[in-house]
């Protein structure tokens, strides 16, 4: 199925108000596992001193307005190819009064016109959408501060896009590939002069059932039909408390193999 008109959908459900935006924030962080992931790495690599980060597809922008309000000292450039996406994006930013801190471009990942120099790169549920990825990560090699880090969150070549077999399609119809097993995305990475420094599975045996419980089943339904979006707080009164524990039982775990891989790369030092 394709993921972006009932995301789109939703976006028109909770609306444009302030609080409208942040309630459904609230939801994308809440019930998607590779948001957990991501939070947590970012609390490794940024803090309370001044920082520079791009925010590479930023999508619905739910990762900037993160970024802004946990950390004081952060500067956030929000770059994405949606320009409906953006203008959402600026407006929500007006409206909670970090608009200062915060740039807000049109900008294709595989053309990037940024010059930086940024602290933190971040690329979330973009590069299984791009074919040209090493080109990519050639700009992030560019505009990154010597020493300064890209954090890719994506599916796996172990079941990501909910792929079990080879050949099946992806239950995701805008992926140009299903994902990336960890040696692949080291070579790429090395290929545009980034080194690979952590790579984490994510979505092992419990999380990928916490997904299929609180994203793949709601998601199906709303595909079928937006009137599904009337039972949905009935149906996460009931699913939602099961696919915390879930998410939360993958985290608390070193998964092997899993569906989804975060990873974090550095530029070297002395460049």
């Amino acid at each position: 199925m394709d993921y972006d008109p009932v995301k789109d959908r939703l976006v028109t459900f909770f609306g444009d108000s302030r609080l409208g935006q942040r309630l459904f924030f609230g939801v994308l962080h809440l019930v998607f596992l590779r948001s957990w992931y991501v939070r947590r790495v970012l609390r490794k690599h940024l803090g309370d001193a001044p920082s520079t980060v791009l925010d590479a597809g930023t999508g619905f922008g739910q990762y900037t307005d993160w970024i802004l309000r946990r950390f004081r000292g952060a500067h956030v450039v929000a770059v994405d190819i949606k320009r409906d996406y953006l203008a959402r994006v600026e407006r929500y930013l007006e409206r909670a009064g970090v608009a200062s801190r915060a740039e807000v471009r049109f900008g294709d990942l595989t053309a990037l016109e940024e010059t930086g120099p940024f602290d933190l790169i971040l690329c979330v549920d973009v590069m299984e959408h791009i074919e040209a990825d090493v080109q990519v990560f050639k700009h992030f090699h560019r505009v990154l501060r010597p020493g300064g880090v890209v954090v890719v969150n994506t599916p796996s070549d172990q079941g990501g896009s909910n792929v079990s077999d080879d050949g099946e399609d992806s239950f995701i119809g805008e992926h140009v590939r299903d994902g990336y097993g960890v040696e692949e995305i080291r070579a790429k990475l090395a290929e545009a002069g980034l080194t690979l420094e952590a790579a984490e599975y994510g979505y092992g045996p419990a999380g990928t059932m916490g997904w299929s419980v609180l994203v793949q089943l709601p998601m199906l339904a709303l595909g079928r039909s937006m009137a599904w979006a009337l039972l949905l707080p009935v149906y996460y009164l009931l699913a939602l408390p099961v696919g915390l524990l879930l998410n939360a039982a993958d985290m608390a775990v070193r998964n092997e193999t899993g569906t989804g891989l975060t990873v974090v790369a550095r530029k070297r030092a002395t460049e």
